[in-house]
C-alpha cells in the first residue's frame, strides 16, 4: 500500500493506472477510521481494480466555532484499517498543498444545502463541494464511495456531480452501527459513559420512524412527533432538527407517498453533535 502526500506524485500514479486500465475506486475522508469507513473501502475493493483512501480534515467545512482543532486524528490507526482491507493508496495531504495561501475559488450550491444540516451550518456545504471538487479532479476516480449517515452530504455530492458533468459514479452505502444501534461516528469518542448511553436516543427515535412509515404512516408530521417524543424522553439530549424529507431534492414533504423518503436528525448530547437517519423508497 502507498502513502502519497504531493499531487504530483498521486497524479503520476493514477495516469499510470489508468494506462493500464484500471478502475479506481475513491473514499474521500477526514481519517479516524472506524467500520463505517471500512465498509465503504470494502465494497470499492470489490468492485474495481485499484481503491484510494484520502485522509484530510478539510478546514473550510468547519465553521470559526466547530470543533476542527480538536477533531480526532489517528493515522498509524487510519493505516492499519486501510491496508487490512485491500486500499491500494492513501492519499494524505497537508492544508498547503490542498489550498495555496491565495486560494479564492469555492464551489457553491442552493436548495440542497439550505436545510438540515446547511440551516444550522451554513457555511459546511461550501467546504464539502470545494475539497471533494478538487480531490476528484486529483483523483479521477471511476467510483466514489460515501455512506448514507451523512445523507444530505451524499445528495449534494450527487447532485454536484451531476450539474456539473463530473465522470465519476457517486456510490451510497449503508449506515453501519454499534452493536446497541447507535451509528458509526468519528465524533462518538468525544461522549462521556453517560452520554454515550444518552446517544441511543438517535437510533431509537429513527428505528420508530421507520417502523411507523413501513406500516402506512404517511403523515410526516406524526412521524416526526414520535420521534421527537423519544429524543424528549433524554435529559441530556437537545434537538437540532427532526425532519422528513425527500431524499434526492432535500425538500420538506407533509405526506409520505411515492419516490424516496429521507428522515433525518440531528441532536447535542452534551457539546456533541450527532446525526442519524433512514431512507425509505415508496
Amino acid at each position: 500500500m502507498q502513502i502519497i502526500k504531493k499531487i504530483e506524485e498521486i497524479n503520476a500514479q493514477i495516469k499510470a493506472w489508468k494506462q493500464s486500465r484500471y478502475s479506481v475506486g475513491f473514499i474521500p475522508t477526514m481519517g479516524y477510521l472506524h467500520e463505517g469507513h471500512q465498509s465503504l473501502i470494502k465494497q470499492s475493493v470489490s468492485e474495481n481494480d485499484k481503491t484510494v483512501v484520502s485522509i484530510f480534515v478539510n478546514p473550510t467545512q468547519f465553521a470559526p466555532t466547530e470543533d476542527f482543532d480538536k477533531y480526532p486524528r489517528n493515522f498509524n490507526g487510519d493505516m492499519e484499517l486501510c491496508q487490512k482491507t485491500g486500499a491500494d493508496l492513501i492519499f494524505i495531504p497537508d492544508k498547503e498543498e490542498m489550498y495555496v495561501s491565495d486560494f479564492c475559488t469555492f464551489v457553491d450550491m442552493d436548495s440542497v444545502t439550505k436545510g438540515l444540516c446547511g440551516k444550522s451550518r451554513p457555511t459546511h456545504f461550501r467546504g464539502v463541494c470545494t475539497v471533494v471538487n478538487k480531490l476528484f479532479n486529483i483523483v479521477t476516480p471511476d467510483r466514489a464511495y460515501f455512506g448514507q449517515k451523512d445523507a444530505q452530504q451524499l445528495a449534494v455530492i450527487k447532485r454536484m456531480v451531476r450539474d456539473l458533468n463530473m465522470s465519476v459514479e457517486v456510490i451510497g452505502c449503508p449506515i453501519i452501527r454499534e452493536f446497541d444501534g447507535l451509528a458509526k461516528s468519528s465524533r462518538n469518542i468525544y461522549l462521556s459513559p453517560e452520554e454515550r448511553k444518552a446517544a441511543l436516543v438517535l437510533s431509537k427515535a429513527v428505528f420508530a420512524g421507520e417502523r411507523l412509515v413501513r406500516a402506512g404512516e404517511c403523515s410526516a408530521e406524526n412521524i416526526a412527533a414520535a420521534m421527537k417524543k423519544i429524543i424528549d424522553s433524554e435529559p441530556l439530549a437537545k434537538i437540532d432538527y427532526i425532519e422528513i424529507v425527500d431524499s434526492d431534492s432535500i425538500e420538506k414533504i407533509n405526506t409520505v407517498s411515492s419516490g424516496s423518503i429521507l428522515a433525518a436528525v440531528a441532536v447535542f448530547i452534551g457539546d456533541t453533535r450527532l446525526i442519524d437517519n433512514f431512507i425509505c423508497e415508496m
